[in-house]
């Protein structure tokens, strides 16, 4: 099992912070507890890592400017409070992270921009030009337009789904619990507190409780179903209190907080999710260089595209097939059928000529491709052959 290591030492941390930690009820956005936060952040950002932030708060912080009673709200009320609570923190963010010299960019996101591949490979291109740039994103679910239906209905899976977008190998969840215990111990007094869990099993599942509060929509439950999408797909996740201030520094500090260990790599997983979950939607059929370049871990570039077939848009899945009509990999393309079929054969620097815009280098990243068995095995050969030649 992979063991738990500071957060010094992660590449990119997805920072999930729940409502009841940002807004008090009464008197709205706890500002000092922001500003700490941003301070904590702005350290790792220092140590080189990308950090994004999935930041609830929208509803309550609306609901708090425009005093509305306390209880469940409408959802026309819910989605009026998230307008006006939506600027405010953004407003907010934007001014923290400055006082570090930080740049926030705020993404606003609905169920179907993460299980819409088109649309997840545009939200997670946008995200990563941020990361690239040295922003902050600052993420949350767009409640003005949400509703019951096509919702995540919680920022903890939102989290989640934001770590395995953007392949971040640790989630940080903060709440008003420090971590998961065998009961809700607000309920059992006598539950005990597991720091170390290696494997979501349905035991674990079955100590989940519910929203311990009316400015929260998750509970224990979503956190877990969080670390289940995030672990499998080779993230590590941490459940810790955000009751205090710099709440990263107390985790690096020792505070206690539960650690759920990742099952695998996020590039690994996510290529077997690629290869086994998604039918191909057409096929590209590439020549001999092509395959070579494959092998050696390479992008599919329109060059080496020779015929197209198949009705698909960009961000589906199509299989790569080799000159004997043999599937060596399967991959997320970049460009629609049509435009795939226009540059196919063509050098990269031709694209914009031909299609009128910059477009993508390649027609398949090697970042969003599995190859097969066959060919990778015959790639493994090569190299021993070449190191011995």
């Amino acid at each position: 099992m992979t063991s738990r290591k500071p957060l010094g030492r992660y590449r990119r941390i997805v920072i999930k912070i729940g409502s009841a930690l940002l807004v008090d009820r009464k008197a709205g956005l706890k500002k000092a507890w922001l500003d700490a936060m941003c301070t904590d952040i702005s350290s790792l950002k220092a140590k080189g890592i990308d950090v994004l932030v999935v930041s609830s708060g929208a509803i309550a912080l609306g609901r708090s400017v425009l005093d509305l009673p306390s209880g469940a709200l409408k959802l026309e009320e819910s989605q009026a409070a998230a307008a006006v609570g939506q600027i405010a923190l953004a407003r907010a963010w934007s001014e923290s992270l400055s006082h570090g010299d930080i740049v926030a960019g705020q993404i606003l996101l609905t169920l179907g921009d993460t299980e819409e591949r088109r649309r997840y490979l545009n939200a997670r291109a946008t995200i990563n030009q941020l990361l690239k740039i040295g922003a902050v994103p600052i993420i949350n679910e767009n409640d003005t337009v949400a509703t019951s239906e096509i919702r995540y209905g919680d920022n903890d899976r939102l989290a989640a789904r934001v770590a395995t977008m953007t392949g971040a190998d640790l989630l940080v969840l903060l709440s008003d619990i420090d971590g998961l215990y065998t009961a809700p111990p607000h309920l059992d007094p006598k539950a005990t507190f597991l720091e170390t869990i290696s494997e979501i099993t349905p035991e674990i599942e079955a100590m989940a409780g519910g929203a311990a509060s009316e400015l929260s929509r998750g509970g224990m439950r979503t956190k877990i179903d969080a670390g289940k999408i995030a672990t499998t797909s080779g993230c590590a996740m941490i459940i810790a209190s955000g009751k205090t201030d710099s709440p990263l520094s107390a985790i690096e500090n020792g505070a206690r907080s539960s650690w759920f260990a990742p099952s695998g790599t996020p590039v690994t997983a996510r290529k077997t999710w690629i290869a086994g979950q998604l039918q191909p939607a057409g096929e590209l059929r590439v020549d001999d260089g092509a395959v070579t370049a494959l092998g050696a871990g390479k992008s599919l570039l329109p060059a080496g595209v020779r015929g197209v077939s198949g009705l698909f848009s960009r961000g589906d899945t199509v299989a790569i097939v080799g000159p004997e009509g043999r599937e060596i990999a399967r991959g997320l393309v970049s460009y629609d059928a049509e435009d795939a079929r226009r540059i196919a054969g063509r050098k990269s620097a031709e694209i914009e000529a031909i299609l009128g815009y910059p477009g993508r280098a390649a027609m398949v990243h090697r970042d969003d491709m599995v190859m097969t068995a066959q060919i990778r095995q015959k790639s493994e050969r090569q190299k021993k052959d070449a190191a011995h030649a």
